[in-house]
């Protein structure tokens, strides 16, 4: 017999050592096996799940020349049987890339099991960090901005998910409206009570329209309050537009003191008007300041026929000059400025 063909002999103790090794790995595959078939019974019995979240919706309840406070309303629905605690939400605003807040909520609360809750994300932009830190971002302009939210919660089974929400869009930084007084217009004139009409001109400095609702406004001559009034108004102000209304108003004349006279002479006086305008915008509703001041109220001859613009003292407001005159129309117990004008008024 050849050598090639005698058996192989091998040891008992060999065999039964490569068995074993088999027998053991089969053993703990079989095991996994088990473990993930149990695990997914489980799963499917009780029915545990990864939780979804969406961002349905960004509201500006508030916005001014100063912040805007945003609100992101963000949908978590959970399939569990049991409550899943929002750790943390971590939230960041940025506009091309730079960043312009950021935060983080702790223990924001708990969902329920089978349920789902809108988680309010309070967030505010102050605009002069905004500006101070972005100097090409202007006042009155409109901005793009993404909302980056990650909700962490805590599943049983799967243990700690970290959500990742997105959500872009647009919000501007206001800029207030500039007014101008072109011309009042006097409806009855008394020297306890005068009634007029104020032609004003606003122009809007921003990139969105104002739709004008309400104004309030008090002016001031000199150091007097002339008059003050609230009411509705409604005009649309085109983006970086110009509007013009008319405002009523009514004052005492013989309340200026110095302040009329001083405009009689011609020295003129300084006044100031401020208020506020209610306007509705793409954005939501907001309030915006509205001021104007000077130091040259004259009153000057109404001449809107004449064709010349010679500038001349004594407005249409001059008949109030007459009423001081008294009953014999002598004007001797008049000061002797007030007399000089009145008779160059004649």
């Amino acid at each position: 017999m050849a050598s090639s063909d005698k058996p192989e002999i091998i040891g008992r103790d060999v065999k039964d050592k490569a068995d074993d090794k088999e027998d053991k790995g089969g053993f703990i595959e079989k095991v996994k096996d088990l473990i993930h078939d149990i695990g997914e019974k489980i799963e499917e019995a009780i029915g545990f799940g990864k939780p979804t979240a969406d961002v349905t919706e960004i509201h500006i309840p508030s916005i001014n020349l100063e912040k805007a406070d945003i609100v992101v309303d963000v949908l978590i629905k959970n399939p569990n049987p049991v409550p899943i605690p929002l750790v943390d939400i971590n939230y960041l605003i940025e506009s091309d890339g730079r960043k312009l807040v950021s935060g983080l909520i702790p223990d924001a609360g708990t969902i329920h099991a089978h349920g789902e809750e809108t988680v309010k994300i309070p967030v505010t932009l102050i605009y002069d960090d905004i500006k101070s830190t972005y100097d090409d971002i202007k006042p009155g302009s409109i901005i793009p901005y993404r909302i980056k939210v990650d909700l962490i919660v805590d599943v049983p089974v799967f243990g700690r998910l970290t959500l990742p929400l997105e959500k872009t869009g647009e919000i501007p930084i206001p800029y207030k409206p500039d007014i101008d007084l072109e011309k009042i217009h006097f409806e009855r004139f008394s020297w306890d009570e005068t009634v007029a009409v104020l032609h004003l001109k606003l122009e809007n400095k921003n990139d969105f329209d104002l739709g004008l609702n309400a104004l309030d406004y008090e002016i001031w001559l000199s150091e007097v309050s002339v008059g003050a009034a609230e009411l509705q108004k409604s005009t649309k102000i085109d983006k970086n537009g110009i509007s013009c209304i008319e405002i009523p108003i009514s004052f005492r004349p013989k309340d200026f003191g110095s302040a009329l006279w001083d405009m009689i002479r011609g020295k003129g006086t300084g006044y100031s008007m401020k208020g506020h305008i209610n306007v509705d915008t793409p954005f939501g509703a907001m309030k915006l300041p509205i001021s104007k001041e000077g130091d040259t109220t004259r009153l000057k001859k109404n001449k809107e026929d004449d064709d010349d613009n010679e500038e001349a003292y004594f407005h249409v407001f001059h008949p109030l000059l007459h009423l001081i005159v008294v009953k014999d129309n002598s004007t001797a117990a008049l000061p002797v400025v007030l007399r000089r004008t009145l008779e160059q008024m004649k």
